[in-house]
């Protein structure tokens, strides 16, 4: 008996300390890539495969939780220091997704967001915050057109001016007119994060396209499309950065989404040459 509750013992600790191993190998990894580039590695990492229990999938989406923790991260960053973001998420809240980005949109050094696989909705949307795309050759980011519900908002305006207004019953009118103002609000902040990379009359057109519902909401958008449409994006991905995202197998159990090494920088002294 006693060996039976010693083996038990041993298989229960087995995942905590196996975890706690990934966990140290990714700190590790972190800090490869912050002294390799010199900046402030953040990453905000969901996965959605796989992880079940009786057959209802469990996913993660961006959350409130998640921009706290990358606010906290960019306040720990020196306005001098660059930050790398390492972004792999179908999207999530609206209002955590702007968070993050109008931070990143107001980091004075340079800000590069690493997408490996895809950058969805509201990850779309943080990626547009950044001075730089790196994306793998296959990657996709994808439409932010604003959902309420089941339905594209897009969607629900179309339905609604399709009818006469007479048959149309209230609860759809409420939704429409919900439905109008989150694409208004959605295309005016990536109007907004635009802005600063081209002209205003491209930034408002490209801020409409994304967010009209002229795709479906998971549409890829590719590498091409996206520097047809003038943004500034590169495939030059890290090897570091494919080995970061290794250390981020599905786990069988609850992991946290966002990691950086949890201590402030302080500013490095100026350099003779600098002077």
């Amino acid at each position: 008996m006693d060996l039976l509750f010693l083996l038990l013992f041993l298989y229960a600790l087995f995942p905590v300390l196996h975890q706690r191993q990934i966990q140290a190998a990714r700190l590790r990894q972190l800090r490869k890539v912050e002294t390799a580039r010199g900046s402030r590695v953040i990453t905000l990492i969901h996965r959605q495969e796989s992880l079940s229990f009786l057959g209802i999938p469990f996913r993660n989406f961006i959350t409130v939780e998640d921009s706290e923790q990358v606010l906290r991260a960019i306040r720990f960053t020196p306005d001098t220091m660059p930050i790398d973001l390492v972004l792999h998420t179908p999207g999530g809240l609206v209002l955590a997704a702007e968070q993050i980005a109008r931070a990143l949109l107001r980091h004075p050094a340079k800000v590069t967001v690493f997408i490996p696989h895809y950058a969805m909705s509201g990850g779309t949307m943080i990626a547009l915050a950044a001075d730089e795309i790196v994306m793998d050759e296959n990657a996709v980011l994808g439409p932010v057109d604003p959902q309420l519900g089941q339905y594209p908002a897009a969607s629900i305006l179309r339905a609604v001016e399709a009818k006469p207004l007479h048959e149309v019953d209230d609860e759809t009118l409420i939704l429409s007119d919900i439905a109008r103002k989150a694409v208004s609000q959605v295309e005016s902040l990536v109007y907004e994060l635009l802005r600063p990379k081209m002209a205003d009359e491209k930034a408002r057109a490209l801020a409409r396209a994304l967010t009209e519902g002229r795709w479906t909401h998971d549409f890829p958008i590719t590498c091409d499309m996206l520097r047809q449409m003038g943004l500034n994006v590169s495939t030059e991905m890290p090897r570091a950065i494919y080995e970061l995202m290794e250390l981020y197998p599905q786990p069988p159990q609850r992991r946290p989404t966002v990691q950086y090494v949890p201590v402030p920088y302080r500013r490095q002294p100026a350099t003779r040459d600098e002077r």
